[in-house]
C-alpha cells in the first residue's frame, strides 16, 4: 500500500470513530410548522361601575347573541377602584364609569384616548329605607334627625360625590337649613366602596337609610326597600361615560360593544332598567 493510500485509510478510520462516539442529535423541527389551534371564543373584558351590574348583564347577553363567538366578561366595582386597577396594569377592553371624573382621570393616565369617551346614560339619587322603616323616615329632612343610622358611599366613589353635592345643595335651601349637610353627615355610620354595599346593608336592616342611585333600588332589591325621592332641584344628574381602552386586546370587538350600548336597542335596555338614555351625548 502506498503512503497516500495509508493516509487515506487512516482518515476514513478516524471519521468513522468520531461518528461512532458522537451523541444522537435530537429530532429536528418538522418540515412545516404545525397548524395553529382553531380560534376560540373572543373574550371582551369590560370594567364597569357597580351600579351597572344588572343592566350590563342584560346588555352583555344581548351582545353575545348578536356576535357569535364573542363572550363578555365583566368586572364590577366602584369606578375609582376600577380606574386604580387599570392604572396598576389590569387588562381590559372597555371602561364604563359612573361619572366623568374617573373617566377624565383615566384619560390623564393614558388609559383612554382623549375625545373618545361617550356618555351613554344618566341617573339620579334616591334615599332608601328598609321596608319595615325602623327609623321612621318619611321625608328627606328626617335624614338629619339625631340618632338616625345612615349608610352612604365614600366620597371617593362617584355616588358619594353626588351625595355630597345633593346635601350641600339642600343646605343652600331655606327649607332644610344651612347646617343640613353637617347634621346628615353626623349620622353616617358607614361609608361603602360601592352602591351595592349600601343597598345590602339597608336591606339587612343594618342602617335606617342609605343614599344610592334610583336604579339600585329597583329589581330584586325593591321588595325589601322603600324609596324616598330627592327633589329635582337638589338632585345632581349622574353621567355615565364609556370608552374603549387604549391598550384593549380586542379593540374592534370593544368598539362594537360601545356602539351597541349607544344603539337604539342598547338605549331601550338602559331605559328599561331605570336609566335616563343619553345617546348622542
Amino acid at each position: 500500500m502506498t503512503a497516500r493510500g495509508s493516509l487515506a485509510r487512516l482518515v476514513l478510520v478516524g471519521l468513522a470513530s468520531l461518528a461512532a462516539c458522537a451523541p444522537l442529535a435530537p429530532a429536528g423541527p418538522p418540515a412545516t410548522a404545525p397548524a395553529a389551534p382553531p380560534a376560540g371564543r373572543q373574550t371582551l373584558d369590560v370594567f364597569a361601575a357597580a351600579s351597572l351590574v344588572d343592566v350590563f348583564g342584560e346588555l352583555g347577553r344581548r351582545f353575545e347573541a348578536a356576535q357569535p363567538g364573542a363572550q363578555v366578561a365583566f368586572n364590577f366595582a366602584g369606578s375609582q377602584q376600577l380606574r386604580v386597577q387599570l392604572e396598576q396594569g389590569a387588562s381590559a377592553d372597555v371602561f364604563a364609569s359612573a361619572n366623568r371624573r374617573e373617566m377624565d382621570a383615566a384619560i390623564g393616565a393614558s388609559l383612554v384616548v382623549s375625545g373618545t369617551p361617550r356618555v351613554f346614560a344618566h341617573g339620579h339619587l334616591v334615599a332608601i329605607i328598609p321596608a319595615a322603616n325602623p327609623g321612621h323616615v318619611s321625608t328627606l329632612a328626617d335624614l338629619a334627625r339625631p340618632g338616625l343610622k345612615l349608610v352612604v358611599t365614600d366620597r371617593a366613589v362617584p355616588a358619594g360625590q353626588y351625595t355630597l353635592e345633593m346635601l350641600h345643595a339642600a343646605s343652600r335651601d331655606p327649607a332644610f337649613g344651612a347646617d343640613f349637610a353637617d347634621r346628615v353627615l353626623a349620622n353616617v355610620v358607614s361609608r361603602e366602596d360601592n352602591v351595592k354595599s349600601v343597598v345590602a346593608k339597608v336591606r339587612l336592616g343594618e342602617a335606617d337609610a342609605g343614599i344610592v342611585y334610583t336604579t339600585d333600588a329597583a329589581g330584586a332589591a325593591a321588595a325589601d326597600l322603600k324609596t324616598l325621592p330627592i327633589p329635582d332641584r337638589l338632585n345632581p344628574i349622574a353621567d355615565y361615560p364609556i370608552a374603549v381602552l387604549a391598550r384593549a386586546r380586542q379593540p374592534e370587538l370593544a368598539r362594537q360593544f360601545v356602539a351597541f350600548v349607544l344603539s337604539a336597542e342598547g338605549q331601550r335596555v338602559l331605559a328599561g332598567f331605570g336609566f335616563i338614555p343619553a345617546a348622542g351625548s
